[in-house]
This record gives C-alpha cells, structure tokens and sequence, in this order.
C-alpha cells in the first residue's frame, strides 16, 4: 500500500499533456476530413461525368440536337469541371446502369421538327412547345446526382435561349405580328422535363442503403476486432476480464505475437460468418431493405467483415494501445469523406481523392452498390471491389505477420520470461 490517495494522479502534469495531445490531435483529425472533405464540393468540382445524348432525326438539313450537342461539348463555360460524354441512347442506359454517369442532357427525337413547328403554329397560339430531358442518377450518389442536374439544367436553358435567337433571327419582322405570348415562346422555346434515368425501389434509401450496409460492415469488423483482441489476451492469461465488479484472470499461456495474431485472425474469419449473416437479417429481414442476388451479398458481407476485422486486428497488434486510435483513423476518419457515397469522388480535393484509392470503405461500398443497385455487374464497381478486399488482406497479411515476427525475433515480448511466475505457466 502506498499511501498515496488515486486522485493526487490529477496533480500529474504528464497526464493531462499525454491525453491532452492524444485526444486533441483526434478531434482535429477528425474535424479535417469530415468537415474538410465536404466543405465545398463546387469548388472542387473536376471532370463529374454527365451524359451528352443527341437523340434528334432532324428535319432536312437542319439538326438542332447536333448543334446543341455539339455546343454543350466545347462548352468552357463550366471550365473542367464536367465531363461531358456524348454518346447514343443505348450507351447511356448502360452507364447509368452502372453508376458511371452522374446524370445527362437527352435531346429527344422530335426535337428539331418541335421547334421548327413553333414558326408556324405561334400565331394560332397553339404551338407544341419542344422539351429537352434531364436525367438523374441517385444511385450514383445523391450530391453529384445533385451537381449534375444543376449542370445539365443550365445547359439545357442555355441551349433553349441560343434556338430562340435562331428562330427570331428567321423568322425576322414576322416576329412583331405575334401575340405576346408567341414572342416569349419562341425566345425561350425549348421545356426541360427532369426524370429518373435510373429508378430505384423504395427501400433503397434513395442511393443511400449501399452506404450504410458497407459502413455497417466496416463498423462491425472494427469493433469485432477489439473484442476478439482483448478476448484472446484474456483467454491466453494476458489481461483481467472485468465484469462488472468481478475480475477474472486466467493463468498465462505464453503464445508469441504471431501466434497471437493468427489466433485471433481465425477467430475473426469463423465469426464473421455469423456476423454477415446478422448484418443482412437485420438489413434485409427485418428492415426490408431491398436487395437481389442474396447469396452472392452474403459472401461479399462476410469477406468484407473478415477482411476490415483482420486489419483491424493487423493495427492493433503492432501498436498496441495506440492502434485503437489507428484503427478509427483509418476506418473510420479518413474512410466515411472518401467513400463517395454521399460526396462524389469529383468534388473532393487531391489528397481525399489519393485517400480514396486505397481506403477500404470505398472499396466495400462500390460492391455492395453494385450487387443492390446495378445487377451484380463487375465493372459496376464489384469487381475493383473483390480485388481491394484481397490485396487489403495480403497487405494486412504481410504488415502484421512481418513486423510481430521481428518483433519475437528481437525478444520483445509482451511479459518478459524472467518475470513471469512459474506457477502461471501453465492453465489449470
């Protein structure tokens, strides 16, 4: 007994200035890529891809799609900071499809024979009025969904307003005799319809459920990792168990880091086939979260609970008591601003976009987006999905296995031998 009451510790100058840079270094991070990853996606807008559809037959000679089209893509009014694809019909659907496109501008068919009628019909006062379609793609992400409306809605009234002043300009003082009405008309003759280009069902939380069913996964696999790691100390003899006010200790089972890391790796990749199995009983049964290819999302959910939760377990076998903050960081911090779920990948700046290379969130997401919202297809962010889990696991694989084997090769071990009583050597 020492005498000394536990609260003089609060006197300790080292205590505070560790958790005080601790903590404060965490609440900084934190407000860097959450608050600085978002501020303003317009401004760090660059290359959002938007389709280009001139899906117009003309009339003649005259193709007023063609010029619009054409127009839209040499446009440098926006600067870079849409990427507009021109491309047909049925390259289009395909994209949307896929999440490759954030939206489109279709010129429909009748267009140019629509707007050449008005010179005739305007001054009956009964003109068909032309429309030019504006697609969304919420599945895509609802923020560059949101970007590519607004773009392709300006684009769209520009393009009405340039085929106004043709139309004035050809039909010259005629344009005097018409009713008021009519001379509006034809200066901004062109509607613009705003539809769907790729409908989701209506448990699909607007584009967002992928999202949420990743981060849930990457959330599980994290915090699966820092039960699964005390636990196994706890089993081995390493660490008390507290339980309310019981404390259980085991005796010690000397195990090397490696063997400690392989343990609780094992653990994690049996567990995680419970786990991703109650992920999607909870999504899915008792949510009602629309989902397809059940079987095939399984999988996915289990391999990307393993593979978050060994990495996790990775980090905080070669920190230690640290690795928990490096495992938030990394999971958590720097993961949910680059996923591209909420904030398109286009509108972060350069070192969130670096991020999003490599940070698993991402990666977990763009496969689970595809098995709910694009059919399961490959290139529709699957594929780059299954091939991150992998690399990310050899990664893990090597990073863990390699610095804990130097580790045991350079004696550090977690309780020197001379200090561990014999009598706690074995399990009784």
């Amino acid at each position: 007994m020492s005498g000394i009451h536990p609260f003089r510790i609060l006197r300790a100058r080292p205590l505070w200035m560790a958790n005080g840079v601790i903590t404060g270094v965490l609440a900084l991070l934190f407000a860097v890529f959450y608050v600085g990853a978002n501020i303003d996606p317009v401004d760090h807008l660059t290359k959002l891809p938007v389709g280009l559809v001139n899906a117009d037959e003309g009339v003649g000679q005259v193709n007023l799609g063609a010029q619009i089209t054409e127009s839209i893509g040499k446009s440098t009014a926006g600067g870079d900071r849409i990427d507009w694809k021109v491309m047909d019909e049925k390259e289009l659907k395909e994209r949307l499809g896929k999440g490759k496109l954030f939206g489109a501008l279709v010129v429909p068919a009748d267009f140019t024979s629509s707007v050449t009628a008005l010179t005739g019909t305007a001054a009956t006062g009964t003109p068909a009025r032309p429309t030019l379609t504006v697609l969304t793609n919420q599945s895509a992400g609802s923020i560059g969904s949101g970007l590519a409306r607004t773009a392709t809605t300006r684009a769209a009234a520009n393009a009405s307003l340039q085929v106004g002043k043709e139309l004035t300009a050809r039909i010259g003082t005629a344009e005097a005799k018409l009713p008021a009405a009519a001379r509006v008309l034809l200066a901004d003759p062109a509607a613009v319809t705003v539809e769907d280009g790729h409908p989701l069902d209506s448990h699909s939380g607007l584009g967002l459920t992928a999202f949420y069913y990743a981060l849930t996964l990457v959330v599980v696999g994290m915090l699966s990792a820092n039960v699964i790691s005390g636990q196994v100390d706890h089993a081995l003899g390493y660490t008390h168990n507290d339980m309310g006010p019981l404390r259980l200790h085991r005796p010690l089972i000397r195990a090397t880091r490696v063997q400690t890391l392989a343990i609780s790796a094992t653990l994690m990749a049996g567990l995680s086939l419970l786990m991703g199995t109650l992920v999607m009983a909870g999504a899915i049964g008792l949510m009602g979260m629309d989902a397809s290819h059940l079987p095939l999302l399984w999988l996915y959910s289990v391999c990307a609970i393993a593979v978050a939760g060994i990495g996790a377990l990775t980090l905080l076998a070669v920190f230690g008591t640290p690795g928990m903050l490096v495992v938030t960081l990394v999971f958590i911090g720097m993961a949910v601003p680059t996923a591209g779920a909420t904030t398109p990948i286009e509108a972060l700046p350069g070192f969130y976009r670096f991020l999003a290379e490599f940070e698993p969130l991402r990666q977990i997401t763009g496969g689970i987006r595809s098995i709910l919202y694009y059919d399961a297809q490959g290139d529709a962010g699957l594929t780059r999905g299954w091939v991150m889990m992998v690399a990310a696991l050899v990664a893990a694989a090597l990073f863990g296995f390699g610095v804990l084997g130097w580790y045991d090769r350079k004696g550090l071990h977690r309780i020197p031998l001379e200090t561990t009583p014999e009598k706690t050597a074995t399990p009784t």
